[in-house]
């Protein structure tokens, strides 16, 4: 299966997103943030970094960008999409995924290791795990507070649509400790720490967040 990873300028995770869908058993495919086509592709992710230098707001250059035009077409159409950090802030852009990143409530950057709770096992990029399990895959951001209206932040609760929430720790102030959250068709997902840095043994806290890419494997082949 071929999962396409775009690069924008000031990506800076997009190699760890290609590599982690490698070793889940998947074809990374390389895109640019000036495709106008999506090379076929059977998934999309929107990796982290600082797409466009994070000028004017994280992510609201990107969502203008060329490429972006046929992710969000496909997305509507059932394409499974992944944004994460940088990506998750691009969705939110692009009104894929409803509410904003805002700045963290300690006005600090922070990098560590981040327990996370899985809520919903039931979209495109988590069905390898179980609704309640706890991984641990590393958190690195400035700005990833997720905000929304109360109406909005009942009804992503309501129907489910929360897909990963913090434990122990919030570290960014987001609102009900969310950590990601999903469309109501399940194939979007925004998710704000990143999955890609434990995908091995070798680096990062372990493999906990290769589920994520093993999961749209199996998504795509339903």
């Amino acid at each position: 299966m071929k999962i396409g990873v775009v690069t924008f300028p000031g990506s800076l995770d997009d190699g760890d997103a290609r590599r982690a869908v490698r070793l889940a058993g998947g074809e990374p495919v390389a895109l640019w943030h000036g495709d106008h086509t999506l090379a076929g592709v059977d998934a999309v992710i929107l990796p982290g970094g600082f797409s466009y230098g994070d000028y004017l707001r994280c992510g609201a250059i990107a969502r203008f960008a060329p490429v972006m035009e046929q992710v969000i077409e496909g997305a509507k159409g059932g394409l499974p999409v992944l944004g994460i950090c940088n990506g998750f802030q691009i969705l939110c852009e692009s009104h894929l995924l409803p509410g904003a990143l805002i700045r963290n409530d300690h006005r600090t950057f922070v990098c560590r290791d981040q327990v996370l709770r899985i809520e919903n096992a039931d979209t495109a990029w988590t069905r390898d795990y179980t609704a309640g399990q706890e991984i641990t895959i590393p958190l690195k951001n400035g700005e990833g507070g997720f905000v929304a209206s109360p109406d909005t932040v009942r009804e992503l609760e309501d129907t489910g649509r929360v897909v990963a929430r913090y434990v122990g720790v919030n570290p960014n102030g987001s609102i009900n400790e969310i950590a990601g959250i999903t469309n109501e068709r399940g194939n979007v997902v925004g998710l704000m720490p990143h999955p890609e840095h434990a995908v091995e043994d070798l680096c990062g806290p372990g493999t906990d967040g290769l589920g994520f890419f093993t999961s749209v494997l199996q998504s795509v082949l339903v």
